[in-house]
């Protein structure tokens, strides 16, 4: 197979841009390393015949492979550690006393192998402790990926991994799975619900405004114009003082958005 042409990579990152959302024009030699073996595992004989199955069929294997291969899905539990502790500590407690109809909804918009997801959970959960029955509160998690999704749903972890976590929470959440690994309890599992959805879609299907979205570190890889397009839609997609919890890396100038600022990387709808 030869190397990526010019007009190879300019297709194929217009094609991902244009699907994903994710500006890959300066990253050259990271989609051809990621790529190329993809195409080799797969018998295609150049770049050009992927792009051309990427753009014949839009639900196909190419496009799973692809996905998959873009997404950079680097997290662990505690990440940014103070947005757990601001969401346990403030967040939850106003919510509590807001929330009248007890039907609590927040969504990690690009949840990956789920630790966001589940610390989430767990903090809910330690929050309403026992009046939890009462509350309707399940996690939304969503990503773009389907092989993170596979292993957010599984919920199996190495012990170092977890090791962020409380100890209590361990205990609770985590039950040993094998020498090496925990896995979280189905109890905990209820209470995330993980679905696959693209934030390119030009209609997000959601028939109830949310209190809490969380999209971290995602899109430091969108170009301004993309970043600020979904901005306004989560912002329509909150509910008078909701909150939005971006990555550190994220932060929004105060004249670009309606947003409050509230603290490094989190904002709220006034």
């Amino acid at each position: 197979m030869n190397a990526i042409t010019d007009k190879e990579f300019q297709q194929i990152v217009g094609f991902i841009k244009a699907n994903y959302g994710i500006n890959l024009k300066e990253k050259r030699a990271l989609l051809t390393g990621r790529l190329t073996n993809v195409l080799q595992q797969k018998g295609y004989e150049s770049f050009t015949d992927f792009y051309n199955d990427l753009v014949a069929h839009k639900s196909s294997e190419a496009i799973t492979a692809l996905v998959n291969r873009i997404t950079t899905n680097h997290t662990f539990f505690m990440r940014e550690k103070e947005h757990f502790t601001y969401f346990q500590n403030t967040v939850m407690p106003y919510l509590e006393n807001k929330v009248l109809d007890k039907d609590l909804r927040v969504w990690c918009a690009a949840c990956s192998s789920g630790e966001e997801s589940y610390t989430l959970a767990m903090i809910i959960q330690e929050h309403f402790s026992k009046n939890k029955l009462f509350w309707d509160s399940k996690v939304l998690a969503t990503d773009i990926s389907e092989k993170v999704l596979a292993e957010a749903k599984n919920g199996i972890y190495a012990a170092e991994r977890i090791e962020p976590l409380p100890t209590a929470w361990k205990m609770n959440y985590f039950k040993k799975y094998d020498n090496d690994n925990y896995i979280i309890t189905d109890k905990l599992k209820n209470e995330v619900i993980y679905r696959k959805f693209n934030l390119m879609d030009k209609t997000f299907p959601f028939k109830r405004k949310f209190h809490v979205i969380f999209c971290r570190n995602v899109m430091i890889y969108f170009d301004y114009e993309t970043k600020m397009e979904l901005i306004k839609k989560f912002y329509d997609l909150l509910e008078i003082g909701g909150y939005l919890f971006i990555g550190h890396s994220e932060a929004l100038a105060r004249y670009e958005t309606d947003f409050k600022y509230i603290m490094p990387a989190v904002y709220r709808k006034a």
